[in-house]
């Protein structure tokens, strides 16, 4: 037995803070958790996956994992640990009596246990008192719906968790409807996009963005653009002083340049560049951008394609700034004398670099159908990838050292 893919959406709490993630397993064409016995399940899927890759990149933060009604009634879930992990029931459960006692086991060893895709009905009533969380899928229960019924249990510890927010208007709305929790790609988008006058902080950022990008780095340009900014300067050399590949400490940006070399320093710059753009994104933003450009640049290399693969990083990285920078990517990239290649990618989704952006999303949204096709046509196996996400997301975890 094996399992082709792992994948982790975030869920962010009213102030878009990182409280979870929901952890989307697939094993075989069904896209589903595996229904398997309890015993053969626990060598493979707690060592190979689930305990040795996710939870360390979970961090601090819990895993919400949906678990068919078979593994549900065989307790399969208590294999895992209770204070790190969110029994996610799925939709089409029956709630029948077995399944009642199983929840009330599970709940009794001090499991969370959530109601995924809810639709409220008086069969689920005997439930509730042993439910943590509640989640709506928005495009099914409207928002104002959902609030009715989330008024009506206020006084409860039920937490409700609104799925597939996509627009920011839609989290502030499912904010005022009651709900804790929200998960969907809103936080990803720009909340406004418009042409605005660009602020000198943003022009340095362009230019360290021009620099990195360049095969040969000028490490005099770049110590004189750093120079000009105070709080970049100190970002940097804070960032680079705790990171775990710095034995003694940095006390200059020469030093960091000689010390972190090419490859490490074109990384950095990349990281402490964009989460110096804008203070009042999700933090989880940063942490996709450097998990993506990570992704791009370990497929792109597994593609075959040794060559140009800081542009794969550079085309994972800068596919955010829109979104961090709240400016349309198009106007953005052409500020950056870029490979026309890597415009191509980000603008249109064009070209080897295009496919590789486009797969790298798909597999953040778990579009396995997507990641299937594109895999394919870039001759990466199902066991390739799973090795780039899980080693993207280690890779990023370790860069950041903060929960992201």
């Amino acid at each position: 037995m094996k399992y082709s893919y792992i994948a982790r959406q975030p869920i962010l709490d009213s102030d878009r803070k990182t409280f979870g993630y929901e952890l989307l397993f697939r094993d075989g064409p069904k896209n589903t958790f595996p229904e398997i016995d309890p015993d053969k399940a626990t060598s493979r899927l707690l060592s190979d996956h689930f305990l040795s890759t996710h939870y360390q990149t979970l961090g601090n933060h819990v895993g919400f994992v949906n678990f068919p009604y078979q593994s549900l009634v065989n307790l399969v879930p208590t294999l895992f640990p209770s204070d790190s992990l969110v029994v996610e029931v799925l939709e089409d459960c029956e709630p029948t009596s077995e399944l009642l006692d199983a929840i009330k086991k599970m709940a009794t060893q001090g499991y969370r246990i959530a109601l995924d895709d809810f639709v409220p009905s008086k069969e689920w009533q005997p439930f509730l008192p042993y439910v943590s969380f509640i989640k709506f899928d928005i495009r099914i229960v409207p928002i104002a719906k959902a609030g009715i019924f989330i008024s009506k249990l206020r006084g409860s510890k039920i937490k409700f968790l609104a799925e597939k927010v996509e627009t920011y208007d839609e989290f502030e709305q499912a904010k005022k409807a009651g709900f804790d929790y929200f998960q969907g790609y809103f936080f990803s988008k720009p909340e406004i996009i418009q042409r605005k006058a660009l602020q000198p902080t943003f022009l340095t950022i362009v230019q360290l963005c021009k620099e990195i990008a360049k095969e040969e780095i000028d490490y005099k340009e770049l110590e004189s653009l750093i120079a000009r900014d105070l709080s970049l300067s100190y970002k940097l050399l804070t960032f680079v002083n705790a990171s775990a590949i710095v034995s003694s400490k940095i006390q200059s940006f020469k030093q960091a340049l000689v010390y972190l070399g090419e490859q490490r320093l074109r990384q950095f710059i990349s990281l402490v560049a964009i989460a110096s753009t804008d203070s009042s994104k999700p933090n989880y933003l940063y942490g996709l951008s450097i998990q993506r450009a990570r992704f791009c640049q370990l497929a792109w290399c597994k593609s075959g394609q040794r060559s140009d693969a800081d542009l794969a990083f550079l085309t994972g990285m800068f596919s955010l700034l829109d979104c961090l920078l709240d400016q349309p990517l198009e106007s953005i990239v052409e500020l950056i004398p870029i490979d026309e290649a890597v415009k191509l990618a980000l603008t249109k989704g064009e070209g080897a670099l295009g496919k590789i952006l486009s797969l790298s999303k798909a597999y953040e949204h778990a579009d396995w159908e997507q990641v299937s096709e594109l895999g394919i046509s870039l001759e990466l196996s199902d066991e390739v990838l799973s090795q780039c996400y899980d080693e993207a997301l280690q890779w990023s975890a370790d860069l950041l050292q903060v929960d992201i």
